[in-house]
């Protein structure tokens, strides 16, 4: 049987036998591994650019006087300032008890949570209560907030109130208040009103279910603006009170549970996720990278063709293939006959039967089931193909 795997060339350099280092030299490594690194220290670089570059903001605080963020009422507080109505932003019960007494006021409240609504229903004069507040029966007596809410959105007043009618439709909506005996009730929503004012001792309160008119984001639609102005700027003073910049903690507030678990997180808790997200990226594109081209190296040993032949053909054996092992006999035998017979390279089955019959004097049929039949069926039978084959080839090959 002749063999499958040529023989070096003739001519080639004879091989030592050495060996070859086959390890990645650094130069190489670096080759494979320059992308990896620049595209790591571009997004490195990028988060610390976003830490170290971006202003740091304290959070938003809701309807406060000084807050220039959405949630804020900065613009409100500077429109009432324009029109001559002093702002006195105050975040304390005693400061606001203190500023009743310089005169008559109107005590907008945005957030009772961290007070004590008794004290704060002592001070005479107006109210604006924005939302429902814990304690409204103190501030508000009469006015019940019903358990449905309504959708904030445009509506009309549909009232006499004529800080409503003047200042029209409104983005308005939240919690529903039903309006007793005496009261005025305003901007429809649900079961009962979104705004409600009442007649107290000493002046008006009025309590709104969302305040969200008054804020920056959306003071200029509709007619916002007009409605906070009429309700705030009635010409006395204004004794703003908010929420304190450090309040002590829930924990120590009668009926709260404690703090939650965002409350307990760092305010750097977010960058630290980002990294996170950032470092698992990378290394997901660096070991998830995929083979790249095949490298051509030097085998480390020479490996003499009859040693492959026989390797090759006990891996055949060793799983039966004797379809495989004969495919290669027959490829490797029509290769070399068909130039032999004159025959191009394009020449079908039968061309080169008929050729191999008429040059060795076999049978058409059993040249055709030795070149193209079935697969034979034992060991015994791939032997016996094999030598028929070589008997063929060194028929065409004699003179």
């Amino acid at each position: 049987m002749s063999v499958l795997t040529p023989p070096p060339a003739a001519g080639a350099p004879a091989q030592d036998g050495g060996s070859y280092s086959t390890s990645p030299t650094a130069r190489s490594t670096w080759r494979g591994s320059r992308l990896i690194a620049l595209l790591g220290l571009i997004i490195v670089l990028v988060a610390i650019a976003g830490v170290l570059f971006t202003p740091q903001r304290g959070p938003s605080r809701p309807l406060d006087p000084d807050d220039t963020s959405l949630q804020g009422a900065k613009a409100l507080a500077q429109v009432l300032k324009s029109r001559g109505v002093a702002v006195d932003r105050v975040d304390s019960v005693q400061a606001a008890v203190d500023r009743a007494t310089t005169g008559n006021r109107l005590l907008l409240i945005t957030d009772v949570s961290y007070f004590n609504e008794y004290t704060l229903a002592t001070i005479q004069g107006d109210r604006l209560i924005l939302g429902d507040q814990p304690g409204l029966d103190a501030l508000a007596p009469g006015v019940r907030s019903e358990l449905a809410r309504a959708r904030t959105r445009s509506r009309e007043p549909e009232c006499a109130l004529p800080a409503a009618t003047a200042g029209g439709s409104a983005y308005i909506g939240g919690t529903d208040f039903t309006a007793p005996a005496g009261a005025t009730g305003c901007y429809p929503s649900g079961e009962g009103y979104a705004l409600v004012s009442l007649p107290n001792a000493g002046g008006t309160t009025t309590v709104v279910g969302d305040a969200s008119f008054m804020t920056n984001q959306f003071l200029a639609e509709d007619g916002n603006a007009a409605l906070a102005l009429n309700l705030i700027g009635t010409g006395k003073r204004v004794t703003w009170l908010v929420p304190p910049e450090n309040p002590p903690p829930i924990s120590e507030l009668p009926g709260e549970r404690g703090e939650s678990m965002y409350d307990l997180m760092p305010e750097s808790i977010r960058w630290t996720i980002y990294m996170s997200l950032i470092a698992l990226a990378v290394t997901a594109f660096w070991r998830g990278r995929r083979l790249g081209p095949v490298v051509t190296e030097k085998l480390p040993v020479v490996v003499r063709a009859a040693e492959t032949v026989e390797g090759r053909g006990r891996l055949y054996r060793a799983r039966r293939a004797r379809q495989r092992a004969a495919d290669s006999l027959r490829a490797g035998t029509i290769d070399r006959l068909r130039p032999r017979l004159g025959l191009a390279s394009g020449a079908g089955p039968q061309e080169i039967v008929a050729a191999l019959a008429a040059r060795t004097g076999e049978a058409s049929q059993q040249v055709g089931a030795a070149l193209y039949g079935p697969p034979p069926a034992d060991d015994a039978g791939l032997v016996g193909l094999a030598g028929y084959l070589d008997f063929i080839e060194r028929q065409v090959s004699e003179p």
